[in-house]
This record gives structure tokens, C-alpha cells and sequence, in this order.
């Protein structure tokens, strides 16, 4: 599937929800004592989704690539910084929410995984690199490719209608 901002990706709206979750967290627990944990915490919750969208922005898959590995190691410190929280007895009551939040932003990590696994195979060196000509080619089977599927709907129901009229003109038979 081809996306045309970063907002469409799934990860990156995963990456969102994540930060939104580490704010509700940290809002409600008490992070006094613990140093500079909760600003930590925040800052590397919000890096996911902003290194997903700057390399998404740049151009080329080697920089995508790039800032997704970045982005990964976001999510890595912030899973990190939850571990550290879990241990630490006086966010013993947030553990679920904690739990939560781990397993979110393990989630994101594996998507991210993925993402940088299928550029590493892919021959496209990014949109960056696309001229007229290319990208003119790759609309026309982009169009060509919706057409298709249209036409192998229409025949479907083409086909299911037509069995529905020969079951009905036919009823006995089998």
C-alpha cells in the first residue's frame, strides 16, 4: 500500500497513541525523587512517532531507513525507561498501566523491524529519485491496477447474480 503522508501510516499513529498513553501515565504518577525519569520518558515516547515522520519526509529509503532505525531506538529507550519504572516500588500501583505501555511500544518496534526489513529488499531507492516518466508510469499502474480490481468485482457479482437467477429458474435441481 502506498501512503501518502506520514499521518496514514499505522505505525506512526501507534507511535502517537503511545506518547499520548506515557503523558496520561505520567501525569498521574509521582515521579519526585526519581531525577529526570518522567521528562526522559516523555522525550523518548515522542522521538518514535517524529523519527517515523522525518524519514518518512526525506526522500530516499537509505534515510528512511535511517531514521526508522532511530525510531526504533526511541521505542527501545522508552520500553527501557518503563522497565525502570516497574522496578521501582513506588509505581507499584501503575503496573498494568506500565505493562500497557510496554507492550504498545514493543508492538511499534516490531512494525518498525519489519518496515526497515522490506526496504533492505526493495529496489527503490525512494521517491526522492522518481522522474516525471517514473512517476507517471507508476500512477498509470496504480490506475491500471484499481481498474482491474473493479472489473474482477463487477464479474463477480456478475457471476453470482447469474446463479442466483439460474437457482431460481431451477429450483429442484442441485
Amino acid at each position: 500500500m502506498n501512503y501518502k503522508s506520514f499521518e496514514d501510516l499505522p505505525v506512526w499513529q501507534a507511535a502517537i497513541e503511545f506518547s499520548i498513553r506515557v503523558f496520561e501515565f505520567t501525569n498521574k504518577a509521582d515521579f519526585r525523587g526519581v531525577g529526570d525519569v518522567k521528562n526522559q520518558l516523555e522525550r523518548a515516547a515522542v522521538s518514535v512517532s517524529n523519527n517515523i515522520a522525518e524519514g518518512f519526509e526525506r526522500g530516499t529509503n537509505t534515510e528512511l531507513s535511517n531514521f526508522l532505525y532511530i525510531a526504533r531506538g526511541s521505542a527501545g529507550e522508552s520500553r527501557s525507561m518503563l522497565c525502570l519504572c516497574e522496578r521501582l516500588p513506588k509505581f507499584a500501583e501503575f503496573k498494568p498501566d506500565i505493562l500497557n505501555l510496554k507492550s504498545r511500544v514493543k508492538n511499534i518496534s516490531q512494525q518498525l523491524f519489519g518496515w526497515i526489513e522490506s526496504l533492505k529488499n526493495s529496489n527503490i531507492k525512494g521517491e526522492k529519485f522518481f522522474s516525471e516518466k517514473e512517476k507517471s508510469k507508476n500512477k498509470n499502474r496504480a490506475d491500471w491496477m484499481e481498474f482491474k480490481k473493479e472489473l474482477e468485482e463487477a464479474q463477480r457479482i456478475n457471476i453470482e447474480s447469474t446463479k442466483r437467477k439460474h437457482e431460481q429458474l431451477n429450483p429442484n435441481k442441485e
